[in-house]
């Protein structure tokens, strides 16, 4: 079996994810005996619409900061100044009009700090949240309207540069970014962690059981650079589908249980015959919200703790969840059904996220802010104990195979 079910954005309040990104893939691997690695390393695209509630997530292009769109707080300050890290400092502007020059192409000036990456963008996006600097809908402000005062065709150019950009905001928003900023904020986009596999063949320890894209792990590290998740599953889908191949033309086929199967079925049906419950939407929001609020861009130890104990009340929660209806076509019914997905990838993230004690990649703790060079040698790995508790411990990193380190000296 070849599992390429995508990531785990729904566990979130605001993602770019579809809705089927329920951690389906993670979820039936640990379940079946699998490890999941790294769990704690989420990507946040630091820019998403805020609002309307109906779009909350959808990205907004980093193409319009390249084009010289610029973040604001509330207070129309461009904190984005306010904190440039010491090792990105040399490659980034200092001021805005050298920002500007650099985003019309000149050679001789920095980038501005709004193009600095992911994760730095999107904790001073949530800074200026949480210190009360942020605009009415939880958001910070990205106006590339203001480049009226640069360009004196500026409206046409935006339309020109931006096409998609300026009929997402119109038709969903009803916003004209020629003429008002946009309301932005951090979205949950993409997750490193996910199940343990071969990086050649793409089996986990279990044997057959074969991942690729979002749902495995191991290529991408603590962070995703931008643009490499359609070569990962396109390679990795490719080596997958060959192992798995051979796998099965080497191996017969395993025995199925049928009680087993009518177990499952009468699990997936129980929310049918609940009455007097709680809706599973409810469950989620609740979830979402926890996730969102205490395991979200900047994390502490705290609030993580705080989340798994609300993990434990969601996970009771999940049982009594109710539905109604028929069985096609019931968006309630599968959100009953996969909550305990959500629920099972949620608690990974948290306490992967706690066995780190540093900050590295995706990962940022303001009670560990700097990197830690011991956690540097080691993943965190989470497998299903005999008891069904989830287990979570530090396992070193492989030595670089042989030819590796050749090909890499040879590189040099």
């Amino acid at each position: 079996m070849v599992l390429a079910t995508g990531g785990i954005g729904r566990a979130y309040k605001i993602t770019s994810n579809s809705w089927e990104y329920t951690g389906d893939g993670h979820t039936l691997a640990y379940n079946a005996g699998a490890s999941l690695i790294d769990m704690e390393f989420i990507q946040f695209h630091p820019t998403g619409m805020v609002w309307p509630p109906s779009v909350m997530g959808i990205l907004v292009t980093e193409g319009v900061r390249g084009e010289g769109g610029i973040l604001t707080n509330k207070e129309g300050r461009r904190f984005m100044f306010d904190a440039i890290p010491e090792n990105y400092r040399a490659q980034t502007a200092d001021n805005e009009e050298e920002g500007w020059l650099y985003c019309q192409g000149s050679k001789d000036a920095r980038r501005p700090p709004e193009l600095l990456t992911r994760d730095h963008v999107s904790r001073c996006i949530v800074r200026e949240i949480k210190e009360g600097r942020g605009s009415p809908h939880g958001g910070v402000y990205l106006d590339i309207s203001w480049i009226k005062q640069k360009l004196p065709n500026a409206a046409e150019h935006i339309k020109r540069k931006l096409p998609s950009m300026y009929h997402q905001f119109k038709q969903l928003a009803d916003i004209d970014i020629t003429e008002q900023p946009m309301e932005v904020g951090p979205t949950t986009h993409y997750i490193m962690g996910g199940v343990h596999v071969d990086p050649d063949t793409q089996m986990s320890r279990v044997a057959g059981l074969f991942a690729a894209g979002e749902c495995a792990a191991g290529i991408n590290g603590a962070n995703r650079l931008g643009g490499n998740s359609l070569s990962d599953l396109l390679v990795f889908g490719k080596r997958a589908g060959e192992f798995a191949a051979k796998f099965a033309k080497d191996n017969s086929l395993g025995k199925i249980d049928n009680n087993k199967i009518e177990s499952v079925a009468r699990e997936a049906l129980a929310p049918f015959d609940r009455s007097n419950s709680e809706s599973p939407y409810q469950v989620q929001q609740d979830l979402q919200d926890t996730m969102q609020n205490l395991v979200g861009i900047v994390r502490n130890e705290s609030e993580m703790r705080e989340a798994l104990g609300n993990l434990d009340g969601f996970k009771e929660r999940a049982e009594r969840a109710a539905v109604t209806g028929n069985r096609e076509y019931n968006p309630g019914w599968h959100t009953a059904l996969d909550l305990k997905n959500l629920l099972t990838v949620s608690e990974a993230i948290t306490l992967a996220a706690l066995e780190r004690k540093e900050s590295r990649g995706a990962q940022f703790r303001d009670d560990y802010p700097d990197k830690n060079e011991e956690f540097a040698k080691v993943n965190t790995m989470i497998t299903k104990a005999a008891d069904g508790s989830m287990n979570v411990r530090l396992e070193p990193l492989p030595e670089m195979p042989g030819y590796l380190k050749q090909v890499i000296e040879e590189i040099k």
